[in-house]
C-alpha cells in the first residue's frame, strides 16, 4: 500500500541553524524551500538517499508545528511515505479501521497531495502520505 520512505520531518525553530547542520556539516544539498502557508510552515527539503528530509518551522505559534514546538521542543515530527494514489490509499486505511487526521488530501509542499494519519493508529508515529505533483529527485 505504501511506497518507498518519501521524507522525514523534522520540527525547528532555527531554520538556518537546522539548514547549516543537514547541508554544510552532514552533506545533504538543499533540494527546494518553500512556505506553505496553508500549513503554517516553512519548509526545506534536503536530499538524502532516494528520500529527503523536510525540515519544518512554523509561521506561528497557533500553527501545528508551533503547537509541536512549544509542547515538545525540535526534532523528529513525522515520517512520510510515498504513494502512487492518496484517494485510493485513504480509502484503503479507513476501510482497515486506520484513524486519520486527513480524510481527504490537500495540498502540500512542491504541490504535492498530501495526507496525515493520527500517531494512535500508527505506533505512536505521525505519518504522512505522499502523492508527488511529479517525479523529483
Amino acid at each position: 500500500m505504501l511506497g518507498r520512505i518519501d521524507h522525514i520531518g523534522v520540527a525547528t525553530d532555527d531554520l538556518d541553524g537546522a539548514i547549516a547542520l543537514y547541508e554544510e556539516t552532514l552533506g545533504m544539498p538543499v533540494a527546494h524551500r518553500e512556505t506553505v502557508e496553508s500549513q503554517g510552515v516553512e519548509a526545506v527539503l534536503l536530499d538524502v538517499g532516494d528520500g529527503h528530509v523536510e525540515l519544518l518551522r512554523p509561521l506561528g505559534a497557533d500553527t501545528p508545528i508551533g503547537r509541536y514546538l512549544k509542547r515538545k521542543g525540535p526534532g523528529l515530527h513525522h515520517v512520510a511515505y510515498a504513494v502512487e494514489d492518496i484517494d485510493g490509499t485513504l480509502g484503503k486505511l479507513k476501510e482497515a479501521g486506520i484513524e486519520l487526521i486527513d480524510s481527504e488530501a490537500r495540498t502540500g509542499i512542491r504541490d504535492s497531495r498530501v495526507a496525515f494519519v493520527h500517531p494512535k493508529s500508527t505506533g505512536g508515529v505521525l505519518t504522512e502520505i505522499v502523492q508527488p505533483s511529479e517525479p523529483h529527485s
